[in-house]
């Protein structure tokens, strides 16, 4: 056989081979991005970084959580370089971009589980920089959603929900908000005798969310609510944080790697690359920019 007719051969073989595959986020794209490339392109629609000013615009200027010229890392590796963020009391955001750009490292920060080099977080106009993750709970009623499953599978539904108020302190007040849990989630109150180990995975998530309202934060930081999760367990999640943001007035800033979702969800979008802001939007008006939709959203 001939060089040609190899190269005939191969060709017709690789017409028969579907192009589509999954890409960042939701949907299909017709090329296979590397991670290097992603954050190489996104780099490139990030030279008219927003302002300030553009950031308190998008949170109606009523800022309730300030994130200002933050610098912070772990150990000695700056993640985060002069990174800004405002979000009005009641206001979800959203935050996207390639892996490694610095999406979770920001709420670590904001709990207090990251080195801050400088810059500081600001709740309600009070400097919380420096507060311990307990004291940014107790204090400055702020809860994390962790990523990784948390729940205590050997305990109890109704245990796991009380752990929220122990975190707190304040175990009473705890009852009587696992009461309204167990009121509100009937998926949980079916199960309150029952051991965590055994609820699915969207229950596991709904209890997680739920064990957070138990300490009655006013901002919740949720890290990839959506992970691991069936469909239908996912619209069920993206319900009840829509339902807590619209209907109990909580502040949420979330990562999502299913950026379709969490810009369909959220108020304000923030595009990240390399520990900054690339672009910030209205989740809405960022789901229709071309460039996020090419990089972030399968096309």
């Amino acid at each position: 056989m001939t060089n040609t007719e190899i190269t005939k051969k191969i060709d017709k073989k690789n017409k028969r081979v579907s192009k589509k595959v999954t890409g960042y986020g939701a949907g299909s794209v017709d090329v296979v991005m590397s991670v290097d490339q992603v954050a190489k392109e996104a780099a490139s629609i990030s030279k008219n970084a927003p302002s300030v000013s553009a950031l308190e615009k998008l949170a109606n200027n009523e800022t309730f959580l300030a994130i200002n010229e933050l610098r912070a890392g772990y150990g000695k590796m700056e993640i985060l370089h002069n990174f800004n963020l405002r979000i009005k009391k009641g206001q979800s955001l959203c935050l996207i971009g390639p892996n490694g750009a610095g999406k979770s490292t920001i709420l670590h920060s904001i709990f207090g589980f990251t080195n801050i080099f400088s810059g500081t977080i600001e709740i309600n106009g009070k400097d919380v920089t420096n507060l311990t993750p307990s004291q940014k709970l107790s204090k400055a009623g702020i809860a994390y959603i962790l990523q990784d499953k948390s729940v205590f599978p050997q305990m109890t539904v109704e245990e796991n929900l009380l752990m929220g108020g122990f975190l707190k302190d304040k175990p009473k007040e705890a009852q009587k908000s696992a009461e309204m849990v167990f009121d509100k989630y009937s998926r949980l109150a079916e199960r309150r005798n029952k051991p965590a180990g055994v609820l699915s995975g969207g229950e596991r998530r709904l209890l997680e969310i739920s064990r957070a309202l138990v300490m009655q934060p006013d901002v919740l930081l949720v890290d990839e609510p959506s992970i691991g999760l069936e469909p239908r367990f996912i619209d069920m999640v993206f319900g009840i944080l829509e339902d807590l943001q619209r209907k109990d007035g909580k502040t949420i800033i979330m990562v999502e790697q299913n950026a379709k979702k969490g810009l369909a969800f959220a108020d304000i979008g923030y595009v990240l690359v390399s520990g900054e802001t690339a672009i910030a939007e209205n989740g809405s008006k960022l789901l229709a920019n071309p460039d996020v939709g090419r990089l972030f959203l399968g096309g």
